[in-house]
């Protein structure tokens, strides 16, 4: 009986997997052609053409690098480390973000679930999501991991996931539970004008983001490499299971990962949104040398999208970089004299009170120089900082440094047994201001208490001299008188 039903069983698993295999083989072969984009209606075009006109901001700023013209209504450059903005358009004006929310959503993921942890799908999660939206067909009562939920939300851009992911996260099938979370989370990323009121980005009036908070949000996405990676994954393939039946394969849509039409080799991550109503938009990261950019463009027609991305982030490398200003500042020299320093001695070896931040740097154009920024120093009482200097330039924020007081036990003795752990720095004195002290201005202080000291002592003793020869004097004379008398008596 057994010989009899083995080829049968050998047939069925054998044939299963050579279909399964070319399935396979036949979407990655669709998914790695040319994609040609559909030709732009009239209303399209006219929409990139009106987009095209608009000004850009940062091209207004007198010897600002002159950035290129998108077709995209809103689109920001910002570096990831300072959060400089190198490119502004239309960056706090209100847009619909689409599927880009997601960002946010798996984000929150990452910070809120353990990747195995099971994610069951409810009858909401799934038939409150519409069909003709982007889904994996998951059905009620199945389940995946939080890890299989990010590679379906990033990957496939899946909706019914992010609603399954936001209930498991918030405990209820009510919407507006998990977006507070989410609005809270955007606050504390700096979203100034975002308000979210679902996980996936589905069309409502009261959804929407600006081109700065989704940079924000990013920031904070693409500081997260597992993110990172799974965004760049060219398929999602989840294997059957207990808790899903049948298998599941889906391609990458994206056209800005490797492999895909408009590939950028520098690209760190990615993801896309689109609804009718809000159209095209794109949030990305891309790295070169030690140059991390954010870019994300709103209100785009395809392929605009991506082609607008490569052109800010060439813009963004080819004309900006990192300074770090503790090798290159002049103006706020700590270790010149020009500030006061613990001692001072003929060596000149004693050390300075402040100094600055070693790591700190600020985004400079190659259009300018460091002297020609603005600086302002803002005083603060953290533990060890005395004071943070910002540059701007043309009203842009390139960067901060901190002025930290230096430690005074670089030289401590290790003869008695002192490590540098147990070195304590040391504490700041309470201040209301910070006080920079010229040391010429202080020696000639100095000289002058001496020689208004060497003058009192004088003058004392010059006093002192004088009351003694006084006295003597008088001496002398009352000793003659009583002389003379005595002569007189006898």
């Amino acid at each position: 009986m057994f010989c009899r039903k083995s080829p049968k069983f050998y047939f069925t698993k054998r044939y299963r997997t050579i279909l399964s295999g070319m399935l396979a083989a036949t979407l990655l072969l669709a998914s790695s052609l040319s994609v040609t984009a559909a030709p732009l209606t009239a209303e399209e075009e006219a929409r990139v053409r009106q987009h095209q006109s608009m000004p850009v901001q940062t091209n207004e700023i007198t010897n600002w690098p002159a950035g290129p013209i998108v077709g995209a209504e809103s689109a920001i450059l910002m570096e990831a480390e300072t959060g400089a903005i190198l490119y502004a358009k239309n960056i706090h004006q209100k847009q619909f973000p689409a599927s880009i929310t997601k960002i946010l959503t798996t984000l929150m993921m990452t910070e809120m679930c353990e990747l195995d942890e099971m994610v069951t799908f409810s009858h909401d999660a799934v038939f409150d999501t519409p069909r003709d939206s982007n889904h994996i067909a998951m059905d009620v009562g199945q389940a995946l991991t939080i890890e299989q939920c990010l590679n379906a939300i990033l990957i496939r851009s899946a909706n019914e996931v992010a609603f399954a992911a936001a209930e498991h996260i918030s405990g209820s099938t009510d919407w507006s539970v998990f977006a507070d979370l989410m609005n809270k989370r955007a606050e504390e990323l700096g979203c100034l004008n975002t308000h979210f009121v679902n996980p996936n980005g589905l069309p409502d009036d009261d959804h929407y983001t600006t081109c700065y908070d989704m940079a924000m949000i990013g920031k904070a996405f693409f500081a997260n490499e597992m993110l990172c990676k799974i965004t760049m994954s060219r398929r999602l393939e989840i294997p059957a299971s207990d808790t899903v039946p049948q298998s599941k394969l889906e391609m990458n849509a994206m056209q800005i990962i490797p492999g895909k039409k408009y590939s950028y080799e520098h690209l760190v991550g990615c993801k896309t949104g689109f609804t009718e109503t809000a159209r095209y938009s794109l949030v990305s990261c891309a790295q070169k040398g030690d140059l991390k950019l954010i870019c994300v463009v709103m209100n785009d027609e395809n392929p605009y999208q991506y082609e607008d991305t490569i052109s800010l982030f060439n813009y963004g490398f080819s004309n900006f970089q990192k300074i770090n200003i503790s090798e290159q500042e002049t103006k706020f020299d700590l270790s010149g004299g020009e500030m006061f320093h613990y001692g001072i001695d003929i060596f000149a070896s004693s050390q300075p009170l402040l100094s600055l931040n070693k790591d700190d740097v600020i985004i400079l154009p190659t259009t300018l120089t460091l002297d020609q920024l603005e600086s302002s120093v803002t005083y603060t009482e953290e533990e060890n900082t005395a004071a943070t200097i910002s540059y701007t330039y043309g009203g842009m924020q390139l960067g901060d440094v901190k002025v930290h007081f230096t430690s005074a036990v670089n030289h401590l003795s290790h003869e008695d047994g002192e490590t540098s752990e147990n070195v304590r720095p040391v504490p700041s004195p309470e201040r209301t201001s910070f006080i920079p002290i010229n040391i010429l201005t202080l020696v000639l202080i100095i000289l002058g208490l001496g020689v208004l000291g060497f003058v009192v002592v004088f003058f004392r003793a010059a006093l002192k001299n004088y009351r003694e020869s006084r006295i003597r004097t008088s001496s002398r004379r009352r000793w003659r008188r009583q002389n003379r008398r005595r002569r007189r008596r006898y």
